[in-house]
């Protein structure tokens, strides 16, 4: 297991940490249903399905293919920007982040949420290269199990010592902004939604500076 580069990993965590924020502001507004984690969403698919809940059904449904509709989206600018597509990812990220506040604002809870969804599908692809991301997807769940399989090799003696540290890192930062997501949503969902959009912005800002050093030493 080859261990990422560092700025690889800090911007994964990043992610993550943004991922918990958005997941734990959607899951406290809808009463349990998820912007990122689709996994939740699919068993509150079944419970609907099984109870005749046609309301959280529509609602499982309409999460899941919003997050589709964002990972097309990804894949598309993955497609159109090839290996400088980091950036472009995550611009679009920011701007569906910012519109889902201006939709908050606005009292328009439903079409916020659904733009998270929307948001957390094209993150999968802000750091995938050639349809595959080192880290995962930042998926928590993807995380555990890489870090659990990095810890299994480690005890085996096999090479690539701490391989499994980046992924420990990733449930951590998960876990903060999962933090800071419930704390956020003590004021409003439009607040909690801005402050998402700002770190997005930030995040984008960061990858189109590093993007932008990267090119300057293929030049060199």
């Amino acid at each position: 297991m080859m261990r990422p580069p560092a700025p690889l990993i800090v911007a994964a965590v990043a992610l993550a940490a943004l991922t918990g924020f958005v997941d734990v502001v959607t899951w406290i507004e809808l009463a349990g249903f998820f912007a990122a984690s689709m996994g939740g969403d699919m068993v509150r698919l079944g419970i609907g399905l099984a109870h005749g809940d046609a309301v959280g059904v529509r609602l499982a449904v309409a999460l899941v293919m919003m997050f589709v509709s964002g990972v097309i989206a990804a894949s598309v600018v993955a497609h159109r920007f090839a290996a400088q597509h980091a950036p472009p990812a995550m611009l679009t990220v920011t701007v569906a982040l910012a519109g889902s506040a201006i939709a908050a604002f606005w009292s328009l809870t439903m079409a916020a949420l659904l733009l998270l969804a929307f948001a957390m599908g094209v993150r999968t692809g802000v750091l995938a290269r050639d349809g595959d991301d080192p880290l995962g997807p930042v998926s928590v769940t993807v995380a555990i199990v890489r870090m659990a399989r990095g810890l299994a090799a480690a005890l085996m003696g096999a090479p690539g010592d701490r391989a499994w540290a980046p992924h420990l890192l990733l449930v951590l930062g998960f876990a903060c902004g999962g933090v800071a997501g419930a704390i956020a949503s003590r004021a409003s969902l439009a607040s909690a939604v801005t402050i998402a959009a700002a770190a997005a912005a930030a995040l984008t800002v960061a990858l189109t500076l590093s993007s932008g050093r990267k090119g300057r030493v293929r030049r060199v």
